[in-house]
């Protein structure tokens, strides 16, 4: 498909220039998009709106283990007009599906959003085509000092324990200035007190499940490894099926298990740093560099954060899954290889601008 042509205003005066260059933007014969479990509608809806903004036909296969509200959407979208040549939605599992998927040499691009590891597999069979590779994270929020601790403690609250932990922009590790560890500890604890666990389809409850029971015992047994090694449990901790509690772990060695790999779920581990500096080594002490937050109201401290830290995104004064739908949105190291996504970047991924010229 091409889009409108971008024209000089000189050469409109035909003669004027010596030499004048011309631009058509063309897009992608047809894309593979593979959303994972968590938010498995706003996933697949950030994969389909750029495609079907550029006129782009996708074939999508969204998480095995939450199929539904993919297979719904799709069933949507063609009752609102989409041309189903536009649209076809896979089930199945990945050796039979996804890999068809990826490997296909009629596909220009494959934009993928799950585990580090499937991705990096990916990589591996994908062939000579474009690749958008949104993984894991392990976000640090950064809480300096010189913070207001009240928002510091709701940030922390949210970002770790809001969709049971489950987003690979939640909080994975909370970086504290000793000097206000144990106000902002005490504020933290009682914070998160207060979300309620339970039925995940009654509207009282905060915490619901994680996927699934598998998943809740590796959060478990991380718990577990943190504490032989010297860590505390100061909320939570206790397990019931696929559920966990909010979990609050103070004095976690700095290469637990549970800071090193992603823990997708309901913990929230507390790191004392001695200054910035401390902080900022820490932080960028991983594997992966997706998102992260800092709390403070010294402009110079946030810009440093913001310029060192190497995370495809720095949020001043909140969680570090603030976006907007508007702007780039991707990771560096483990978390991705650049590649941004959010509908703009989307669009310009999924397209090639050819450059040609006029000899007047």
């Amino acid at each position: 498909m091409i889009a409108a042509s971008v024209v000089a205003p000189a050469l409109q005066q035909m003669g004027v220039a010596p030499l004048a260059a011309h631009m058509f933007v063309f897009y992608c014969a047809v894309i593979s998009a593979i959303t994972p479990f968590n938010h498995p509608l706003n996933q697949v809806a950030h994969k389909l709106a750029p495609a079907i903004a550029a006129g782009v036909p996708v074939l999508l296969k969204p998480a095995s283990k939450t199929p539904l509200v993919a297979i719904r959407l799709t069933e949507l979208l063609y009752e609102a007009g989409l041309p189903p040549a536009m649209l076809s939605t896979f089930v199945g599992d990945r050796k039979t599906i996804t890999e068809a998927l990826v490997r296909d040499s009629r596909v220009d691009l494959v934009t993928f959003t799950g585990g580090t590891r499937p991705g990096k597999h990916l990589t591996t069979i994908a062939g000579y085509k474009k690749l958008c590779l949104e993984l894991g994270g392990n976000a640090p929020l950064i809480v300096l000092r010189d913070a207001d601790l009240d928002l510091a403690a709701t940030l922390a609250t949210e970002g770790s324990f809001r969709n049971s932990g489950q987003r690979c922009t939640a909080v994975k590790r909370i970086l504290v200035e000793e000097p206000v560890l144990d106000e902002f500890t005490d504020r933290f604890v009682a914070n998160a007190a207060e979300f309620t666990v339970g039925d995940p389809a009654d509207e009282a409850t905060r915490i619901g499940t994680v996927i699934d029971e598998p998943a809740a015992i590796v959060l478990e047994e991380r718990v577990v490894k943190a504490v032989a090694a010297g860590a505390e449990v100061l909320l939570g901790g206790n397990r019931n099926g696929a559920q966990l509690e909010p979990t609050i772990i103070a004095n976690v060695p700095r290469d637990a298990e549970m800071v090193r790999e992603e823990s997708f779920g309901p913990l929230a581990p507390i790191m004392p740093v001695r200054d910035l500096d401390d902080a900022i080594a820490l932080a960028n002490a991983s594997d992966f560099g997706l998102s992260s937050g800092v709390v403070t109201n010294d402009m110079a401290a946030a810009i440093r954060v913001v310029k060192e830290l190497k995370t495809g995104a720095v949020n001043v004064n909140e969680v570090p899954g603030f976006r907007m739908e508007s702007s780039p949105f991707g990771g560096v190291k483990d978390s991705g290889l650049g590649i941004k996504e959010g509908v703009i970047q989307a669009m310009k991924f999924m397209s090639t601008t050819k450059t040609f010229s006029l000899p007047w």
